[in-house]
This record gives structure tokens, sequence and C-alpha cells, in this order.
């Protein structure tokens, strides 16, 4: 890319700031810091061991960014419940630390207010329904929390739905699993169909009656890997208004990565560290493996080439980016930190893509994404009640036929 086209991306990213899906700092800050925010100072360059810092988001033209309250699957009942309230508390910590900077956000209208403000509007999802231990009553205390999305799954299949990265077991989802769907629409809570299975994708966009998100999620057609979206699902997205956030993970995006990166997390095992652990000690296991075995690399062009195939399939208008930063050990040479949103930019108008269409896959897909579900929302509580459906009502007690 040309220094002319980086200056264009700058320019345009002032304009039409970068709305990510997804950043998984919270859960960093928990096994960095303790969530101590003076043990690890945000404001200041961060770079030595976080993706993310307020001076490179800013550097990087992020002016509304998804903060993901992710704890593990494995984190069960009332613990992952507990464990999600603790990454909600960051979130709101962070925010108070600097506000200056930060504006906290539950609405379409604030993240245009934080824009106006010359701050970055900070939202929240929860990544996996495990956060809500099968309880519709918790999923509106997430929301009422300010949660503006949830996950259907993360790596492990649910009770109620199936991931993209288990063995499949219910085909989809429940009863209860669309009813969780339904209760979502009712509050304004966006579904995310990242992690999921295919079917599970179909399913919820057979159920939900408000556009959906994928909030770190490229093409299967692409790179063939199940945590991307397949075609019938992209062309799918058109109908139901909602968008796909294309992710920068080197395993979802560049086929030998994939392969590299199941040797890797056997690596981790072996060295009894979990696969997602980015702590000093477990990226330093990663960095000695990859001394060995070195991995292959994706670029910026490797995404651009999956933003090229999903707006083909999709369409300019069901687009958007999540990049995964700080949930991930690598991450695409050019996009290695929150700063790089400018070199994909330029990387695009390149390609001839042209700057009102930019502007649609940097903000204003997402925002319009986020307002019809809160206008949807609006209507759907006017006549249809709090759901107090439980999963034994719907799908029979655990075992049961």
């Amino acid at each position: 890319m040309t220094s002319e086209m980086l200056d264009r991306a700058k320019s345009l990213l002032r304009d039409a700031p970068v709305v990510d899906g997804h950043n998984d700092l919270p859960w960093a800050m928990r096994h960095h810091a303790g969530y101590d925010l003076d043990a690890v100072d945000l404001a200041a360059d961060q770079s030595s061991r976080l993706h993310t810092d307020l001076v490179r988001l800013a550097a990087g033209g992020v002016g509304a960014q998804f903060w993901s309250v992710y704890v593990r699957a494995d984190f069960a009942g009332d613990k992952a419940v507990s464990a999600t309230l603790e990454q909600i508390d960051f979130v709101r910590a962070l925010t108070d630390r600097h506000p200056d900077r930060l504006r906290l956000a539950f609405t379409a209208d604030d993240i245009e207010a934080a824009r106006a403000e010359g701050r970055i509007a900070s939202l929240m999802g929860a990544e996996g329904g495990h956060s809500i231990n099968s309880s519709l009553a918790t999923l509106r205390a997430l929301y009422r929390l300010g949660v503006r999305y949830m996950t259907l799954t993360h790596n492990d299949n649910l009770p109620w739905a199936d991931s993209a990265t288990d063995k499949p077991v219910a085909g989809g989802l429940t009863r209860f699993g669309e009813e969780v769907v339904r209760e979502m629409n009712r509050l304004g809570m966006l579904v995310d169909l990242s992690h999921v299975s295919a079917d599970t994708m179909r399913d919820a966009l057979r159920v939900t009656e408000v556009p959906v998100i994928f909030s770190h999620s490229s093409a299967r057609a692409v790179c063939d890997h199940p945590r991307n979206i397949p075609d019938d699902v992209l062309a799918a997205l058109p109908a139901n208004g909602g968008i796909a956030m294309a992710t920068f993970v080197p395993q979802f995006v560049l086929p030998a990565a994939a392969e590299w990166t199941v040797a890797a997390e056997e690596n981790m095992r072996a060295h009894g560290f979990h696969p997602f652990d980015t702590t000093p000690a477990a990226m330093e296991a990663h960095h000695a493996f990859d001394a060995l075995h070195p991995r292959p690399v994706a670029t910026v062009s490797t995404v651009a080439d999956h933003l090229d195939h999903m707006r083909e399939v999709a369409g300019i208008d069901h687009l958007g980016i999540g990049g995964d930063f700080d949930g991930v050990a690598f991450l695409p040479a050019g996009l290695d930190d929150v700063s790089g949103y400018p070199n994909l930019i330029a990387e695009l108008l390149g390609r001839h893509w042209s700057e009102a269409d930019l502007a649609k896959l940097t903000w204003h897909n997402a925002v319009r994404v986020l307002r019809a579900a809160e206008d949807a929302a609006r209507d759907l509580r006017r006549t249809r009640r709090p759901s107090i459906a439980t999963i034994e009502q719907l799908d029979g007690a655990p075992g049961q036929a």
C-alpha cells in the first residue's frame, strides 16, 4: 500500500471510525493483572503485553468498541455467571477511569454522541450463552447491566445450542434455544452467531425477528474453518438485515495457519496452559514452539480477501469488522494490534472500494443494526411479556427423550 492510500485511510477513519465487534481486553486484564488498572495503565503504551491500549485505539481510528465480557466455556453454572459479572464490572471500571477518552454506551444514540464528543463508545457483548446458565431472567439481568449482544455459544455446545467446534447434539437450536433468541429480540440484545454451528446459524435466522450479527467471523469459502460463515448464511443476511464482522484471527482466515494452530494448542496443553492463555509464561511457550515450527503468517491482504468475498455474497450493507484483539496469541502482519485498522482500509482502497462503502464497513452498518434491534424491541415489548419459560419446560429434563 502507498503512503497516499494510508493517508486517505486515516482521513476516512476520522469521519467514519471503526465500530469493532469484538475485543477481549477484559479477559486479558483478568489474567495479566486481576483487573488492576493501577498495575496496567491502559492510558500508556502496553504493546509489550497487550494488543490494546487507549493510545493505540486512537491511532487505529476506533470510534466504538464492543468489549467482550467473555468467560471460558469450562466455567459452568453459577461460576460462569459470576465471572461474567466480574467482566462487566471491569468494563465499567475502565470507562470510569478514563471518562475523557471512553464513554459507556448502550444505544445507537450513545455511540453517535460519543463520536461527537471525541470519545470511544464502549459497549459490551457476552461471548457464550453459558454466561446465562440457561436462565432467561439472567439474560435480562445482563441486558440491564449493559450487555448488548450475546454470542449464543462459545467453543462448546450448550444444552440448547450447538457450537461450531463441538460434535453436533441438538442439530442447531432446541426449543429453549429458540426462546432465548425470541427473548433477546424482545430486549433489544443482538443475537451474535459467531462460534455457533452452521445449523444453529440457520435456526437463529429462521426464528429471529431482528437483524443478527457475527461479531468476529470470516468467510468459510475462503478458509474452510467451522468458525467461519458458509455462503448460504452470508446470502441470507440481506433479507435479515444483519452484518458479518470479519475477524483477523489467523487460523480463521488462512488455511495453513489453521493447521499450525492445532499443533500449537496441543503444545500449550502439554505445557499445562489453556490454549487461549496469553500470559507471559504462556506466550513464552508459544514463541518457543513458533521458533521450532514457524507459523504461516496471515497478512492484511488475507483479511481483505475475506471481505471481498463477503461483499460479493452478502453485499456491502451487511459487513463490519471484529478483530478479536487480546483474544488470540498471534495476528496478521500489519494488523498486529488495534492501531492497524488504517492498514486494512488502505488495502481495500487499493482494491477500489469506494470511501462511501468503506464508511459502511467501519461505522454505518454496525450503528444501523444496533438501532434496528432497539426499534424492534420497542415494538415487541408492547405485545410480548418477559418469558418465564425454563429449559426443563421446553426441552424436558436432562436425558429425557
